[in-house]
């Protein structure tokens, strides 16, 4: 990395490759917080803000939704990463006008977006008006008569597009899409539509709802955690002490991964004495390496195994009992999965009979179940299926809604499933609409609206002109990168509602707005009183979150004052919905949503209980399955799998340790063994000698898809460096954003209309 004129631009050259670690956490990971804090916030400010993470009387952490065990929280609550979220929020460093005046926007075009998050909090609203070559400040309310101006001036309220990213809260989350509604339309994109989208599908028609149906304790008493398609030790790393207390329960664990993750290996918790000067503790007894997009034929090839040993020993396998009297469709899936051939599960998989027949074993021992994933599954045309195939399992032995079994999804940003929850969904279902309409004398429209994929795609075609963003950085975080930019340029009005710089604010349509907005460690103070907002964690449970540092600039305004005064600026004084209330008291937003959603009755009692409220889950509580036949459903799926063709490879996009999402705290990789860069390609040994490669050489990344009418399309990243790493033959991985332009916008997962982001074949061409 140089250290010249900027301390954070860097030469990808100059990266240095080391060898992968056998474990995550330890001693390490604890230095490394405290720096970043120190840099970011200084030692005073670090102290304040990492010892409220997490806690009753503090704030939530903004990275992932992994829950606290229940009245037992640590002093110090919090991991890595999450120390690495908090120092980028409440960095002492900002930037406002004098910085916009110095830097054009196409000067910032050229920056990473590592450099571009590091420059600090922002402070002031600004825009960039047609044909400007730099954003310029502007007032809180010309900003809202703008946006009003431009949402009243469109033909259809179809024409605007509002994404919300998972961050925000239950409070923002609900007046937004209030808003939204009470303007006519249901195009309510946000970033489940990139990862879970395919777990909520499948979970829906199966279980009734889409959500997970553990809790913490379920995970700390299960006998076995199956965990596919996931790397907590980067992603979700508080759930590696969730896991240590399930091995010393005697839980066993099966890691199904292409990668073997340091986090699935081996756990070294900084605040015991063996995860300092012990060896830790080993979190997978069993690593599956599976090939990519494999998991869908390892769940048909276990369910294969568990029903012929079932016919070997009658009523010592599957569960009759939960099967007869709360699930529909098992003979038909009985039939077809009889049917799967094991030759095609082992080619599929990369994995040996043996090993399959091992794991058939440990599920016929086991009699609390869990399976837990991430977007290794959701993230594949074939999502949906997997998932779905992965429920069929734990039905077969009646693993859904008893202790210590289940479903368990691993939500990434915090609140994303709250948001949900608020009604952050295009496609809400009638009884949310009609109790939103009774509360508040509006008629919120029916018809479905855009998620992100079909978003993008209006307003490349133009049938969508304003783009408003809640948080997040749409442009980085969403597939095909240059079809997205150009579909943003396309707009007339662009809106980001943002803490910190991303390339999101610098891809406008003819008029950008930036709003500054508090952050999770920010006090919020409205009409001379605190306020707090709530969340809801991956396993439903809804807490109250308190920032508490003081805000970057008086200019800042919390998002539910920001989503209030557009609002108020569209519809003017005499609308329905009290705005200026909801702005000035956040007890009365909680109010109306304990009327208007399920579970939240009571809101504003339940939620300041010491560790808030868990909402009810029909499957886990009652065994009860809202589905459409009233119980849970089997399901028949078609085997998919991904053949590598000769002199290709299949690459999956994954994050660095030194990011969450596409935010970039840094450029070591340390779990994988890179320091200093992140255009970087992990590939098997054995893929380098066949293409011809060696450690080291630097290639372009041409992605092949072949569309519906055949016609192969292709799309490049440049100059990446060959990394060697333990991964399957045929399969390879890099991190995002830098492999974004690579995923064409239209290969997406059936149902969930998912961009299959773990799942595109490439080729390598050598640099010049």
């Amino acid at each position: 990395m140089t250290d010249t004129t900027d301390r954070y631009t860097f030469d990808e050259d100059d990266v240095v490759v080391t060898h992968e670690k056998s474990y995550a956490a330890g001693v390490p990971a604890v230095l490394v917080s405290l720096r970043r804090g120190l840099e970011q916030m200084g030692p005073v400010r670090t102290a304040r803000t990492l010892f409220k993470l997490n806690q009753r009387d503090g704030f939530d952490c903004p990275g992932c939704a992994w829950p606290e065990t229940p009245g037992h929280r640590k002093h110090a609550e919090f991991c890595e990463n999450g120390a690495k979220a908090v120092a980028e929020e409440a960095t002492t460093r900002k930037i406002g006008p004098p910085f916009f005046a110095e830097h054009s926007v196409a000067e910032l075009l050229g920056k990473t977006e590592f450099w571009l998050g590091q420059q600090g909090r922002l402070t002031h609203p600004m825009v960039l008006l047609p044909g400007g070559t730099h954003y310029e400040p502007i007032g809180w309310d010309a900003a809202f008569a703008m946006i009003a101006g431009e949402l009243r001036a469109l033909g259809s309220p179809d024409e605007a597009v509002f994404y919300t990213s998972g961050r925000t809260s239950n409070e923002a989350a609900f007046v937004y899409q209030l808003m939204i509604r009470a303007f006519g339309t249901n195009n309510l994109p946000d970033c489940s539509n990139m990862c879970h989208e395919s777990s909520g599908s499948a979970l829906v028609e199966t279980i009734g709802i889409g959500k997970g149906s553990v809790t913490v304790p379920d995970i700390e008493n299960a006998d076995l955690i199956l965990i596919a398609g996931q790397n907590p030790g980067t992603n979700h790393p508080r759930m590696l002490s969730t896991l240590e207390k399930a091995k010393g329960n005697g839980a066993k664990v099966i890691a199904i991964n292409p990668l073997p993750e340091a986090g699935l290996l081996r756990f070294k918790d900084p605040q015991k004495v063996h995860g300092v000067v012990g060896n830790g503790v080993q979190i997978a007894d069993e690593f599956l390496q599976i090939r990519i997009g494999g998991d869908q034929a390892l769940f048909q090839g276990l369910g294969r195994l568990l029903l012929e040993e079932e016919d070997r020993n009658p009523g010592t396998v599957i569960d009759r009992d939960f099967i007869d009297r709360h699930t529909a469709g098992f003979d038909d899936y009985a039939a077809a999965i009889r049917r799967v051939d094991l030759d095609t599960v082992v080619q599929a998989t990369g994995l040996t009979l043996e090993q399959i027949q091992q794991t058939a074993d440990a599920l016929i021992a086991s009699k609390k179940t869990i399976i837990c994933w991430a977007m290794g599954l959701t993230q594949h045309t074939h999502g949906v299926a997997t998932i779905q195939d992965a429920v069929n399992l734990l039905l077969l032995q009646g693993m859904i809604g008893k202790p210590g079994a289940g479903v368990c999804p691993v939500r990434g940003h915090s609140n994303v499933q709250g948001d949900r929850t608020m009604g952050i969904w295009e496609k809400m279902p009638e009884p949310f609409l009609t109790a939103l309409d009774t509360e508040f004398g509006i008629r919120s429209p029916r018809r479905h609206g855009w998620d992100a994929v079909d978003s993008i795609r209006a307003m490349r075609d133009g049938k969508a002109s304003v783009f408003v963003g809640m948080g997040g950085n749409f442009v980085s975080a969403t597939p095909d990168t240059d079809t997205t930019e150009a579909a943003l340029r396309n707009c007339a009005l662009t809106v980001q509602v943002s803490t910190k710089l991303n390339r999101s604010h610098l891809v406008t349509g003819r008029t950008g707005l930036i709003l500054p907005s508090l952050g999770r460690t920010d006090k919020d103070v409205q009409s001379g009183r605190k306020q707090q907002v709530s969340v809801e964690d991956s396993m439903s449970v809804v807490h109250l979150s308190r920032g508490s540092l003081p805000p970057a600039s008086e200019h800042l305004r919390s998002e539910v004052a920001i989503v209030c005064g557009i609002a108020q600026a569209l519809f003017g004084p005499d609308h329905p919905v009290p705005w200026q209330e909801f702005a000035a008291d956040y007890d009365r937003i909680r109010d109306c949503i304990a009327r208007v959603v399920p579970g939240f009755a009571d809101f504003n009692r339940k939620v300041r209980a010491p560790d808030g409220f868990a909402l009810p889950h029909p499957p886990r509580d009652e065994r009860r399955f809202d589905t459409s036949t009233g119980k849970a459903n089997f399901t028949v799926n078609v085997l998919s799998w991904l053949p590598v063709p000769a002199g290709k490879l299949i690459l999956q996009t994954m994050r660095s340790h030194d990011q969450y999402n596409t935010t970039i705290y840094g450029l070591d990789d340390r779990y994988r063994g890179v320091k200093g860069g992140r255009r970087v390609l992990f590939i098997n040994t054995d893929d380098l000698a066949v293409l011809g490669f060696t450690d080291g050489d630097r290639v372009d990344l041409v992605s092949e898809w072949t569309t519906p009418d055949g016609t192969v399309e292709e799309r490049r990243a440049d100059d990446f460096r060959l990394v060697p790493y333990p991964t399957p033959v045929g399969n390879a991985a890099a991190y995002y954003p830098e492999t974004n332009p690579l995923i064409p916008l239209d290969h997406v997962a059936a149902v969930s209309n998912t961009p299959v982001s773990k799942a595109v074949l490439i080729r390598l061409e050598r640099r010049p």
